[in-house]
């Protein structure tokens, strides 16, 4: 009697724990839908902006837009959407990481499981991370300040310390640059110290020194100086010789 006592308390306390569990990850799941649509919207407004801006707030300027290159409207475009995009994918990837992590240990509660020796693991695993990681966190942290902060983005021609040229692509982690040799650079953002945009200030090349210049002798010229007797004589001799 005892046992089927027992039993019957075990089963109410799981069944109680798994109905906790479950409400807990119903509610987790929709923070998550309710914050990413969220994400969307604003993404898709700041779309829009972007779009409005360009053809609606600026209908005075009409004129003058007219005789701007419509490749480089187009790039100003991608990359203001690109921007948008990545933004929006970064917040999507935090808020799902942060959703699933507090949704799980309400869970381990509702399992009355004491979760302060897994905190005290997790801190552990996560400082042994971060120092493995250095290179790659600091990669993405860079990245995220420079799409913030627009730094650079599509279309824009960059001189750092190892290469010149444009940017063909921005993520978190890495920067596409096409040299101005031909070379695709792959650079990774937590080792661009110093960066220079030649597209956004008021960079102008500068003009070639003639003294670098080398001139190249053309043919029937007079000999050069310096030149002995002897090849003087030869000279003299071949005009003889031209003459007969």
């Amino acid at each position: 009697m005892h046992t089927i006592t027992f039993l019957g308390n075990l089963n109410d306390n799981l069944l109680e724990h798994l109905v906790l569990a479950s409400i807990t990850i119903a509610i987790g799941f929709a923070v998550w839908l309710i914050l990413h649509y969220l994400i969307r919207i604003v993404v898709k407004r700041a779309k829009k902006d972007n779009a409005m801006i360009d053809h609606r707030s600026l209908r005075w300027a009409a004129p003058v837009l007219r005789t701007i290159d419509p490749v480089a409207r187009a790039l100003e475009n991608e990359r203001r959407v690109q921007r948008a995009r990545t933004i929006g994918s970064l917040l999507n990837s935090i808020l799902t990481g942060v959703v699933a992590v507090v949704t799980g240990f309400y869970v381990l509660i509702a399992f009355q499981i004491n979760i302060a020796p897994l905190l005290a693991s997790v801190g552990v695993l996560g400082i042994a991370i971060g120092f493995g990681c250095q290179q790659l966190i600091r990669d993405f942290l860079a990245g995220i300040f420079i799409t913030i902060e627009d730094q650079y983005g599509i279309g824009d021609v960059i001189q750092t310390s190892e290469v010149i040229g444009k940017v063909e692509y921005v993520g978190l982690r890495i920067t596409r640059v096409l040299g101005e040799d031909g070379t695709l650079w792959y650079l990774r953002n937590g080792e661009i110290l110093r960066l220079g945009n030649r597209s956004k200030g008021n960079y102008q090349a500068p003009e070639p020194d003639p003294s670098d210049t080398l001139s190249t002798p053309a043919s029937g010229a007079a000999a050069p100086m310096g030149a002995g007797p002897a090849s003087s004589a030869l000279a003299a001799s071949a005009d003889n010789e031209s003459a007969e």
